[in-house]
This record gives structure tokens, sequence and C-alpha cells, in this order.
């Protein structure tokens, strides 16, 4: 099978062709790749001279190479994205560029050369807030409260409407928050890891109470294997960790684990428009296609910790990288 993979030098991308070229020797895999802000080859050092691996720099937003790059394509799977909530509340037309507008520049060219398999990575943001109680499932109504989220939203009603109008074959996941090693230092996790490492305070937004359900990004991945060979043309399936946590819990959790003082904790003024609660049904990529979660939090955010630790190197790079932009 010959894939191409967009986004393929982020965080969760980087990791599922580390997992696909591991578990399927006699995969091709085409990663395209813009190499903004958090994408960075260097994510991919030990699968770089794989001979199954062949990186792209550019944009999906460029309709002719994403057509040239499809051709001959067996599977395209969309990671390339503008992810960070916080970003897009301050600049949210990147997001709408690359998340909907590049979206559909993929759906465009997969429908004309007739990929066989279209995987959109998506996520539970789309679905908005949760109370105390209840789970989004792959009925709940979209619902997105941030310009992030309201254009991944977007892009998957695009994906969805290219099945039912063009019966392009098409697939959808929505996956809880992801964590583990080669995370962009931005995201909560390893930014608070950056910050404890170097005896810096943590920024809690708000009481510290929302709640995440946390997903190892390794479980991920096997998921999104699941859905690409097993998964039903159409469906939208849900990935989710079991593992639900507040923003305050993670934060001990790292205090402690990390030996450091809770005075490092500051509280901040809180995110417009934050979410209070996500919590993912995962029942029907369980009953349908066999997949579930394999590593528990208590064994991820341990195995986390240590890649960072072992990996200080990466993490300054990316500092340094940021503070010359």
């Amino acid at each position: 099978m010959k894939l191409l993979v967009t986004g393929g030098a982020g965080f969760i991308g980087n990791c599922f062709i580390r997992h696909i070229l591991n578990k399927y020797p006699d995969y091709k895999v085409i990663n395209l790749d813009k190499l903004g802000y958090a994408g960075n080859l260097k994510n991919l050092k030990d699968i770089e001279n794989n001979p199954n691996y062949t990186f792209v720099k550019g944009d999906i937003c460029d309709k002719a190479l994403v057509a040239e790059l499809m051709e001959g394509i067996d599977a395209c799977l969309n990671f390339a994205a503008e992810t960070h909530v916080d970003r897009s509340i301050t600049g949210p037309e990147i997001f709408v560029e690359t998340n909907v507008k590049g979206t559909l520049n993929l759906l465009e060219a997969a429908k004309k050369l007739k990929v066989h398999r279209y995987v959109q990575i998506s996520t539970d943001e789309v679905y908005g807030t949760l109370g105390k109680t209840g789970y989004f499932t792959e009925e709940t109504p979209v619902s997105p409260n941030s310009p992030y989220s309201a254009s991944k939203a977007g892009a998957d009603m695009l994906v969805r409407s290219y099945y039912e109008t063009y019966k392009t074959p098409v697939l959808i996941t929505r996956c809880s928050n992801n964590y583990g090693p080669y995370q962009y230092p931005e995201k909560l996790i390893p930014f608070f890891i950056s910050n404890l490492l170097e005896n810096k305070q943590v920024p809690v937004y708000g009481d510290g109470l929302n709640v995440r359900d946390w997903l190892y990004v390794y479980d991920h991945c096997s998921a999104i294997d699941a859905v690409l060979h097993k998964g039903k043309e159409g469906e939208v399936y849900n990935i989710g960790g079991n593992n639900e946590k507040t923003n305050m819990e993670i934060t001990k959790i790292l205090l402690k684990e990390m030996n450091k003082p809770e005075s490092l904790i500051k509280y901040v003024e809180d995110r417009l428009g934050h979410d209070r609660r996500y919590a993912i049904d995962s029942s029907k990529i369980q009953r349908e296609l066999g997949w579930s979660p394999s590593v528990c939090f208590e064994e991820g955010i341990k195995l986390t910790i240590d890649w960072y630790l072992n990996n200080q190197e990466w993490l300054n790079n990316i500092k340094q990288k940021a503070l010359a932009q």
C-alpha cells in the first residue's frame, strides 16, 4: 500500500508514520509537510533513510503539488492542521486557510484520482463542551466553541459532503487530547514539563478544573491504523483513552513525578471560550474494529516524562527556534 500522510512532521503525524513503517515494512509513505513552526524533520531522524519513506516539503493548500502527490496513492491521511486554540483566538485566519481550504484541496484530488481511502484526522473539540456527566458519541451534534475547533468542524463537514455527494471513500476520526513523545511544547503536558525542567512556574487556567480525556499518542496511531484498514466508508470513529483528568490533576501528577513543589503552580486568567469538559465514548471503534487503548495514563505519563528528560536537546532546539522567530 502507498500512503500520502500530510502533516507528517508534526506530533501525531510523525508517530503514525513510524507506527506504519514498523508494522508494515512493505508499505510506502510519502510525507507532505510545509514545516511550519510545529513541524520538525528531527522528529523523523530515525526513519529518514528508510527506503520506503519520502519527505516532500509543501503545503496542502498548493493544489498542483497535492494533485501530483496524490497520483498513484492508495490512501491519504490528513494530519496537517493548525491546532493550538490560543493561537486561533488571536489569529484565526490561518486556521481557516489550512484546516478548511487545505482539506478541500485534498478532497478534490482524492475524488479526481479515485484514491481508495481518505482519512480525516479530527478532534473531539468539534463537539463543544460537556457538563459533569455524559460523553461525546459519534451522534453528538457538532458545536465548536473556538476558531480552531470551528475550522476543524468545517473541514469535517466538507469531508462528509464528499461522501454524500460524490461517494468519495472518506472516514473521519475524532480523538481526545493526545500526549506522548515529540509533542510541540506549547501544549499543556510538554509545556509544563519544559517549565519544570527549568524550575519555572506552570500557568494553570482559571480554577484548573477543566476536564480532558487523555490518549497516549501511539494508542491513537493504532486506532487510525484500524480505521484505515477496517473502517466503514462514510463513518466517524471517536478515539478516546478513558483517562479523564482535570488540568489540576495533570499538573500535580507532573509535579510529583518530577519531584517539584506545588509552589510552582501559578493560576492565570482563564482562556476565552474555554470548554469545561471533554469525554469520549469510543465504544463504536472498540465494538466494530476491535481497537482499545493499551497504555494506561500512569504508564504513559512516565514514558512521556522520561522521553522529554532524555531528549532535552530536542526540546531546547525548539525553544531556541521559537525565540528566533
